[in-house]
């Protein structure tokens, strides 16, 4: 499905291989001397052929192309983008913050080598033990993957032509993760920084940043305080009114302003590890409880707790203890 944004901008609705979930909108940004691809999916010929209709539907080729820029480098997002760098010559640039995940996957062994160790620091060894011993899926084998052309800073601007792109660090959801604003419309392309429906992932990265919670919330706070700006996300219903992107994101922060206090709550009740926190807690939209939850987002949940209360600590409102390489936490 292809949607036209304006004149310059459109988006191109692309198949993932995921359980729950189903899509990922690329988005085309047409200039006078630059047409460039924005998050252009998970590497597969289901998403080629859906990209290619979608671009022929514009009246486009991918020798029409300059670059493609990707919000981070998880493989719905950036898989593609580098299929397309080999077999199109097209540079794929990206926030140079996950430049540490990229590499861990050349010097780590496993499907999710850090968040195992992880894992049992926050009292769920068996959980630990069945995250070390998962397979990479069948549809994640021989992906392609490997380091951008290019790198991205905050600020960073490209001039199309008429219009331009406006790179904006988000770190949080990944380290480098990046939005991509285009000024002339108000437009904010968030891949998975501020999306609609969900609060995304902290804790899915190959080298996690230890604080990215409190990376996580400063991002969203540079979005809120934006009120011009329209969402546009890497995943599900775009937005276009103004202020569109900022109203999410406070109720991101919202969000996560009270599942603090729950947690804190939790502590003081007597759930010391991340892992008795997250049996407490209600997942999902759902409200689901810890062990209805499949595997990895099993893993997750408890990592989204540690990463609470590793906020709590920073902010001296817990205080952490470890026994047995399991740590505690306690009202400070």
């Amino acid at each position: 499905m292809t949607v036209h944004l304006g004149e310059r901008l459109a988006l191109i609705e692309l198949p993932l291989p995921l359980e729950g979930l189903t899509s990922v909108n690329c988005y085309v940004v047409r200039g006078d001397d630059e047409t460039v691809l924005v998050d252009p999916g998970w590497s597969s010929p289901a998403t080629e052929r859906a990209l290619l209709a979608g671009l022929e539907e514009l009246g486009l080729t991918p020798g029409d192309l300059s670059r493609v820029l990707t919000t981070h480098h998880h493989w719905d997002h950036y898989t593609q983008a580098l299929a397309w760098q080999g077999k199109h010559d097209l540079p794929v640039h990206l926030g140079r913050g996950d430049d540490h995940s990229i590499r861990a996957w050349f010097d780590l062994e496993g499907a999710f080598p850090r968040q195992v160790g992880l894992l049992r620091a926050a009292g769920a060894p068996a959980l630990a033990e069945e995250i070390a011993n998962l397979p990479a899926e069948v549809h994640e084998q021989d992906m392609d993957f490997d380091l951008p052309a290019a790198w991205l800073d905050d600020g960073d601007v490209i001039d199309c032509g008429g219009v331009s792109i406006r790179a904006l660090a988000t770190p949080g959801h990944t380290r480098g993760h990046v939005c991509f604003e285009v000024p002339e419309s108000g437009f904010l392309l968030t891949g998975d920084h501020v999306l609609p429906r969900i609060s995304p992932s902290i804790a899915y990265e190959r080298e996690p940043d230890p604080l990215s919670l409190l990376s996580y919330l400063s991002s969203l706070r540079l979005v809120a305080e934006r009120p011009e700006l329209r969402l546009l996300p890497a995943h599900g219903a775009v937005d276009t009114e103004p202020g569109s992107a900022a109203t999410r994101a406070r109720e991101l922060l919202q969000h996560h302003a009270e599942r603090l206090e729950l947690i804190t709550g939790l502590v003081a009740d007597g759930r010391s590890t991340a892992h008795d926190v997250a049996r407490s807690m209600p997942w999902t939209r759902r409200g689901r409880q810890l062990h209805e939850l499949d595997l990895v987002h099993r893993m997750t949940a408890v990592l989204e707790a540690e990463a609470h209360l590793v906020l709590l600590e920073h902010q001296g409102l817990l205080q952490r203890s470890s026994v047995d390489g399991v740590d505690h936490y306690a009202a400070a």
